[in-house]
């Protein structure tokens, strides 16, 4: 084996280009978003009723492709998994540009999220190849806050490529960077033990702590097999009650914005670019938290379970984002800020147990399991947001309408936490 030469760090190259594919990941989703009220919603002549069926198409599709898509790339390997991702929703992105009626952006969008689905789970496998435990919640945190740059890069160039070059060279604009990073995933990305850069001792730490598996890490696992552990199903507990929080921040908090306090379009995106910046903060400190306990002498499972409690009771004060918003509107959105930092945050930590529990052959299933739930999750919260607020709304009273969803998203990580202890209290290593 010759190890003796290359880089001692070349895991981070890797893992920049993760944290590409997840910004690019974020900006092909919203681009419709961007262009819906001023050029789409016109041209085709949607009711919010057309647009809604759009959305659904995309977050069931999501939903749908996390089940399986896991479970493929498991099977086929990172390096093709993830390639084969991403080269369909740019492909699907792209398509958008060609839709010419209503029916025609549904099956876009559901291509796009069957596609897009893959993301997390190839980004996650990766992470647990290419990192020890101690360090993969800090990599998990740095590659998902690209999901952050990808929300903030997007209203600020879809909207100018829209206005010089027509809505559709802004699918295409957009769907065509993914295409180039394809190019460099094919010339960098080779796994740990067979890539000629990674020194030999780097290849020993990133293998430091590598589980003993029964089987070969070439088996197949079946993802039904994986229900049968309570290790997976306190992570998809913890998916489904925490992920529709944040699906809830992505289409509901401009409108709060705008009906609380009056802030119009144009003044919502000051705000929303801050919480957006404080959420690529809290996913990187979130990863570095729990990494550093462990430097610390903490063991894995208690340094991810206390890191997870913390960030669970800094996303109760959100709560109070009513009440103080009455004062000023931003103690509100500092709250939020607060609130969506520590989701990412602990989003960080929750996607690093299941390598901290799996063995790197279930490790993509595991995680297409659990988010397939969290995207279930997110529909239904969507669903249940607006039948809430247009009751209230309905009787003159839309405050106990955002107030009834505030509670629950202050209160959501706390249950899951407690789930997720019951259910894996010391995250024992499931051995498949």
């Amino acid at each position: 084996m010759k190890k003796e030469k290359g880089y001692k760090s070349y895991r981070w190259v890797i893992l920049s280009l993760v944290f590409f594919a997840t910004t690019i990941n974020y900006l092909d989703r919203q681009v419709i978003s961007l262009l819906k009220d001023d050029y789409l919603e016109p041209l085709f002549n949607w009711s919010e009723s057309d647009y809604a069926k759009i959305v659904i198409a995309f977050q069931l599709a999501y939903a749908i492709g996390m089940l399986g898509v896991g479970w493929v790339i498991d099977r086929i390997g990172t390096k093709i998994g993830y390639a084969l991702s991403l080269a369909l929703w740019s492909i699907s992105a792209i398509g958008h540009a060609f839709a010419r009626s209503t029916i025609g952006f549904i099956f876009a969008r559901a291509i796009l999220g069957i596609s897009e689905s893959g993301n997390f789970p190839a980004a996650i496998k990766t992470v647990a190849e290419w990192f020890p435990k101690k360090e993969r919640a800090l990599a998990t945190g740095l590659f998902n806050s690209g999901a952050n740059i990808g929300a903030i890069i997007a209203p600020l160039t879809v909207p100018l490529i829209a206005l010089y070059f027509g809505w559709q060279w802004a699918f295409i604009i957009t769907g065509s960077i993914g295409l180039f990073w394809l190019f460099f995933w094919f010339i960098i990305y080779e796994s740990p033990d067979k890539h000629k850069k990674v020194s030999r001792a780097e290849l020993e730490y990133i293998n430091s702590d590598i589980e003993n598996d029964n089987k070969s890490e070439n088996e197949k696992v079946k993802w039904i097999t994986l229900l049968k552990y309570k290790q997976t199903w306190s992570f998809i507990v913890g998916k489904f009650l925490t992920d529709p929080v944040w699906w809830f921040y992505l289409f509901w908090l401009p409108s709060f914005l705008n009906k609380q306090y009056g802030m119009t379009k144009t003044e919502v995106a000051l705000p929303i670019a801050i919480v957006y910046t404080m959420t690529t903060f809290g996913s990187i400190f979130g990863g570095w938290l729990s990494g550093r306990l462990i430097t610390l002498g903490w063991q894995i499972y208690k340094a991810r379970k206390f890191s997870l409690l913390i960030f669970a009771l800094c996303v109760v004060p959100i709560i109070l984002a009513q009440e103080l918003g009455k004062y000023n509107p931003w103690f509100a959105v500092l709250i939020v800020g607060l609130a969506a930092s520590s989701h990412q945050a602990w989003s960080a930590n929750l996607f690093t147990t299941v390598s901290d529990m799996f063995p790197k052959k279930a490790v993509a299933s595991v995680t297409g399991i659990g988010g397939m739930t969290g995207a279930i999750g997110g529909i239904l919260i969507s669903f249940c947001t607006g039948l809430i607020l247009d009751y209230y709304k309905s009787i003159g009273n839309i405050d106990i309408g955002y107030y009834i969803m505030f509670i629950f998203c202050g209160l959501a990580y706390i249950l899951a936490w407690i789930i997720f202890t019951i259910l894996s209290p010391k995250m024992e290593v499931v051995k498949i």
